[in-house]
């Protein structure tokens, strides 16, 4: 069927265009989409590079201070908390820095994240008891203590078991 002037078309024929609004609401879509994979993006490198410092810094610690004890985790766990503790004082809303909020999250989540989570730990715990929180704060020392010795004991006992399978 053809359209014509003053006769109206079929169903099936007819075309819709995406009304200002919904042109709108994509464009806004995309934007915010392009911002988070920016987001997304800065935390995996400063992921990646926190990882390498840690490979680094636990690597040169065996060798200078010795194997026996996991020094290596100890001083990258140190740095790391140092790190994460500075960096969001000085540049909170308080601070004498400003850094924009994907510069934060590119050092706090992501450099200090792949460096080491114990960075993150720590400035909670600092935070609950700054707020006066101290129950809190000592419930988050001791369970993350007992949670994740518990858990890694889990996951080696895990391990175990399914070395000993036989797969078939």
């Amino acid at each position: 069927m053809t359209s014509r002037p003053g006769v109206a078309r079929a169903a099936s024929e007819r075309t819709y265009l995406p009304s200002g609004a919904t042109i709108a609401a994509a464009g806004a879509l995309a934007v915010y989409f392009a911002e988070a994979m920016s987001l997304y993006f800065a935390i995996a490198i400063g992921s990646a590079l926190g990882g390498v410092a840690r490979f680094w810094c636990s690597g040169l610690a065996a060798r200078l201070l010795g194997e026996t004890f996991p020094w290596g985790t100890l001083i990258v766990n140190g740095v790391g908390s140092f790190v994460i503790g500075s960096f969001s004082t000085l540049t909170g809303p308080d601070g004498r820095m400003f850094v924009g909020s994907t510069a934060r999250q590119f050092v706090m989540i992501g450099i200090c994240g792949g460096y080491t989570t114990f960075s993150s730990f720590s400035l909670q715990t600092l935070d609950l008891m700054k707020d006066g929180e101290w129950l809190q704060a000592g419930t988050n020392i001791g369970g993350s203590i007992v949670l994740c010795l518990v858990a890694v004991w889990a996951g080696h006992a895990l391990a175990v078991a399914l070395n000993g399978m036989k797969l078939t």
